[in-house]
């Protein structure tokens, strides 16, 4: 029998880092995503194969079901990763991986993996699939994190998300189409570890409920603005929120501080994809600059 399950990417537009401490976040499921297809067969091993977007082979590994362990893999930290990651989904569903068959699975991603759109957390909430059970909780037992990157996984428009009481709340958006035309996401050509940049945001001194307090205003009044001029002037006080909190610096100030327009760090600061407001020229200033992947918002978008 063979079974195909798709999770797709994630952008955190607003909120980053205060989202952890319940914070309202803007999200956005991204066009990219991963799928994992699983074949039974009768070798009572699990066969894994991980695809790039060039359908290059970046991971090989094979476990033994009966003793859950690693017989051979091409990658000792990915490999021990993703056995920890099935550990975990079968404590909690003691019926996966129990049925005696083999499994031949193949992961392949639709996006360049240094992209951070969420190769982690779409292989999370896939398995999650497989294995029947809560991801947001496989994602809690293994990688940590809100789960706003499983909402997007699971969603197919734009989310309000929030931790409310311990628990995640996703809410699809309509957002608004008029300034669609004016964003652009601009990749820094390196990729961010969100649970270092996570940790280091947990050992800052801040007055995280005032932080959450004013995030949640300022998202609440991104999502709703049509104006662009309002919607510049509230990334910008985005960054600087956040730039006091973790005493760095915003990434205009550090990379692009001749930039006539406005610009926004997503999700782990330092790396992956900035939102920038601008048109068809600014393209050629971030070219210029060294970083060529830019993408308008209603390309990288559901």
């Amino acid at each position: 029998m063979k079974r195909e399950f798709y999770s797709n990417g994630k952008l955190l537009m607003t909120g980053e880092y205060a989202v952890l401490d319940g914070a309202k976040a803007w999200a956005i499921p991204t066009k990219y995503g991963q799928s994992l297809t699983v074949l039974e067969t009768e070798s009572k091993k699990i066969e894994w194969t991980s695809l790039d977007e060039k359908d290059k082979v970046w991971f090989e590994a094979i476990y033994d079901l009966e003793s859950m362990t690693e017989v051979s893999s091409s990658n000792s930290e990915i490999s021990t990763t993703l056995l920890e990651i099935l550990i975990e989904a079968q404590k909690m569903n003691p019926y996966f991986l129990m049925d005696g068959m083999g499994y031949s699975v193949h992961t392949k991603l639709t996006f360049p993996r240094d992209w951070g759109l969420g190769s982690s957390s779409t292989l999370i909430n896939n398995i999650a699939q497989w294995a029947n059970v809560n991801p947001y909780q496989l994602l809690k037992n293994t990688f940590g994190g809100s789960g706003y990157d499983i909402a997007c996984a699971q969603h197919n428009k734009p989310i309000l998300f929030e931790i409310n009481k311990g628990l995640p709340i996703a809410l699809e958006l309509n957002y608004s189409r008029a300034l669609i035309k004016s964003l652009y996401f601009i990749y820094l050509n390196k990729k961010q570890n969100s649970r270092d940049a996570i940790k280091k945001y947990k050992s800052e001194e801040i007055d995280r409920k005032e932080l959450s307090k004013t995030i949640s205003q300022i998202t609440s009044r991104m999502i709703t603005t049509t104006s662009l001029d309002d919607f510049e002037s509230l990334m910008t006080w985005h960054e600087n929120v956040i730039s006091d909190a973790l005493k760095t610096p915003t990434i205009k100030t550090k990379l692009f501080s001749d930039y006539p327009r406005a610009i926004k760090s997503l999700g782990a600061w330092g790396g992956d994809f900035i939102l920038a407001t601008g048109d068809e020229n600014s393209v050629a200033y971030f070219k210029q600059k060294g970083y060529s992947t830019i993408i308008p918002y209603s390309e990288m978008t559901l």
